[in-house]
């Protein structure tokens, strides 16, 4: 097992296109002797195709670029598949030092980490904002919680309506971890300490060791504790994941996984408006109470899969999840925009409970063949899901009854203790899922290959309002088409057009309530088209350009003041994303990636007039993060990360500045055992806003920050 290091990234923007020239050019020289370079494996990586027995290969070099994402359930080459794909690979996240998927994703163009009121992972997607389109290992992973990052060997980011492989939602993309998997080859033995300048730390394990020729196991384990610049705010994370692998032939493996996340911390929702900006000069100043607002969730995770070679072009891959988790939180937040006149704020307060019952089967058929003199790679796939969601929401009684309060603002706020009342909404909801699908991706000559699939989807969802003693219930059968055509004018570069289309019920990402009205709606449809290059300068180098329009009919947004969705009619994003990933050199790497992007709603709804944009959906994004090894044993890192002006929500009346941020690095190593490195985040102490909920509830940057981490291998 090779030592890793760690840091976070970013750079310029408008200049990328002649950056990219630059970088092209200056690449052409190299590409033959470059194209040498040793794609040499981690002897410790747990996802080596070897053990895997199976024709999907998941590996990943020992660089930023990898060549495949399991996400598409085929072993096709990224350099084949029709869409804009991303992937984070370990080595990429440790050298940016980060352990949430919240901050990973931070670092990838074209995704726009949205608040999620402090309590969860929430994104846009190409316009799209989501809480559910998060998966892992391929099988859905939508509960409303945040996702650790000290199990999984790599993240992938799929771009475009992805209905036919993964159902439902996704009309911007999904999310998918690949958790790490018993190798068979050896033992090895990681373990990493980190501290941060507030304060937070982490400590991290991962053994991995062979119990017999067929037999392996390994368990992933972490303990984190998190602090950052607001006033009141802490957290504390645990995660335990034991994993066995049986290898009774060359032909089967079987895997088996069990997942523990204890997640408690501050839900912080920032800071509120004035004049349609963020609230200057309170970016330490926390808007609620720290014995009120918590965010808690337990998540049990359950996994077995089977992988099978039923022949030496066809296998089958098997795979059932069950998850149970247990979520609370709590909040007092800004309800509306501080008062300039009076120097005060009026505060809101509701808390939350749900409880989340999910069991997922899946079967995967891939097989590469010819007939004739075409060749094939089909995948074609079932799926159902049973899931059972129990909700309840409760109001904050600040003192005298009230359902607000007014504090005066202040360096740190004066915040009323609170109660909560009776339940104002209390559900219970159960969505049971069936899916069929079949995609075919056909080479019709060495330079031409077309994919056609489709995907059938049974969505039922019956939901109990138990305050009220009423039920509504809805059954959606969609159809999702996928076609596109690659043209490869050289082995190594391709040309992609491309067409997917995806739906979501009305009732929501989470599914946790249906109410008369959304039982008589049709979902939304999202469409996605796409046009695209890809070239594989070298083994080890990446270049890709997209270009994409996505229209969604009957969309729902977020209302700017009680953050609930409402429905508006039509919206269409349009956007250009170019990315650059791996090595430049043997001792230089480089992640970086430019997105142009422009969303409007197109129809006149009570929520948004046609013309209005997208809520955190800036022109302009660039993240750049760049690794060079001056010598065996020193490693400098460097990072640039850039975002135009964005509204906090779409009725545009409360923008969020553009911002530029830097990070850097520096890596040591100590022995052939032990690493250092040191990770500076916010160099230039930028003060600034990355995020929102609402056009009141706004995220504050963290300042001027260092985190200094050791890791040992052996």
């Amino acid at each position: 097992m090779r030592l890793k290091k760690e840091l976070p990234v970013q750079a310029p923007a408008r200049s990328i296109f002649t950056a990219l020239l630059f970088t092209t050019s200056a690449l052409m020289p190299i590409a033959a002797q470059a194209e040498k370079l040793p794609m040499a494996m981690d002897a410790g990586d747990a996802n080596d195709s070897v053990d895997r027995h199976t024709i999907i290969v998941t590996g990943q070099t020992d660089s930023y670029r990898a060549s495949t994402a399991s996400g598409v359930k085929a072993p096709t080459p990224l350099i084949d598949v029709p869409q804009s794909v991303t992937v984070l690979t370990r080595e990429q996240l440790d050298d940016q030092g980060v352990t949430q998927l919240g901050d990973a994703l931070r670092y990838v163009p074209g995704v726009v980490m949205a608040q999620g009121e402090g309590n969860r992972d929430q994104i846009v997607l190409r316009g799209q904002n989501t809480t559910a389109d998060f998966y892992l290992d391929g099988l859905r992973d939508d509960t409303q919680y945040y996702r650790s990052l000290y199990n999984i060997d790599h993240v992938e980011v799929l771009r475009g309506a992805n209905a036919l492989l993964f159902g439902r939602g996704g009309g911007g993309g999904v999310i998918n971890r690949v958790r790490k998997t018993p190798s068979l080859s050896g033992q090895t033995l990681g373990a990493s300490a980190a501290v941060g300048s507030f304060g937070d730390f982490a400590l991290a394990a991962d053994l991995n060791s062979p119990l017999s020729q067929t037999v392996g196991a390994r368990i992933n384990g972490t303990y984190e504790e998190f602090d950052n610049h607001r006033q009141d705010f802490h957290g504390r994370f645990i995660g335990v994941n034991p994993t066995l692998a049986f290898a009774p032939s060359s032909t089967t493996r079987i895997d088996l996984s069990y997942n523990y996340d204890d997640d408690s911390r501050t839900a912080d929702r920032g800071v509120p408006s004035l004049g349609g900006k963020p609230l200057e000069g309170y970016r330490d100043t926390f808007f609620g109470r720290k014995d009120t607002n918590i965010a808690a969730v337990k998540a049990h995770i359950a996994e077995a899969r089977l992988t099978q070679q039923l022949a030496d072009s066809l296998t089958l891959t098997v795979a059932g999840q069950y998850s149970h988790t247990d979520k609370y939180y709590a909040n007092i937040f800004p309800a509306h925009a501080a008062d300039a006149a009076t120097r005060t704020v009026e505060l809101s307060a509701y808390n939350n409970a749900s409880l989340r019952e999910s069991w997922i089967g899946q079967a995967n058929l891939t097989w590469q063949g010819r007939t004739g003199p075409i060749a094939h790679t089909v995948i074609a796939g079932i799926e159902g899901t049973d899931q059972t969601t129990d909700a309840r929401r409760s109001e904050g009684v600040f003192p005298g009854g009230a359902a607000s309060a007014v504090v005066s603002l202040a360096d740190r706020l004066d915040v009323p203790a609170i109660t909560f009342g009776a339940p104002s909404r209390s559900t219970h909801a159960k969505v049971t899922t069936f899916s069929a699908y079949v995609q075919d991706q056909i080479e019709l000559a060495p330079f031409l290959q077309i994919v056609g699939g489709v995907r059938y989807d049974a969505f039922k969802i019956h939901a109990d309002n138990l305050l009220t003693s009423t039920s509504a219930a809805r059954t959606d059968r969609k159809w999702s088409p996928r076609a596109g055509v690659i043209v490869k004018p050289r082995k190594n570069v391709s040309l992609y057009g491309s067409y997917t289309r995806s739906f979501l019920p009305q009732s929501g990402d989470q599914f946790s309530s249906i109410d008369a009205v959304q039982a008589t709606l049709a979902p939304e449809a999202f469409r996605n088209l796409e046009v695209g290059a890809k070239w594989d300068v070298t083994p080890a180098l990446a270049l890709t350009v997209a270009a994409y329009r996505l229209d969604r009919e009957n969309s729902r947004f977020n209302d700017p003041v009680t953050g609930l969705p409402q429905l508006s009619g039509k919206t269409r994003t349009r956007g250009i994303e170019l990315s650059a990933t791996g090595r430049i050199l043997p001792q230089w790497q480089v992640s970086l990636g430019y997105a142009l992007q422009d969303g409007k709603v197109r129809s006149d709804t009570t929520a948004a007039k046609a013309g209005q944009s997208l809520a955190l959906l800036p022109e302009s994004q660039i993240a750049v993060w760049t690794r060079y090894d001056v010598s065996p044993k020193l490693g400098l890192g460097l990072g640039v990360t850039h975002q135009s002006s964005a509204y906090t929500t779409v009725s545009n009346t409360v923008t969020l500045p553009a911002w530029t941020r830097v990070d850097t690095a520096v890596y040591y190593t100590l022995s052939k055992a032990v690493s250092v490195q040191i990770n500076v985040n916010n160099l230039l102490n930028e003060q600034y806003f990355p995020t929102a909920h609402t056009d009141n509830n706004i995220t504050t940057a963290q300042p001027r920050s260092a985190r200094l981490a050791v890791r040992m291998a052996f």
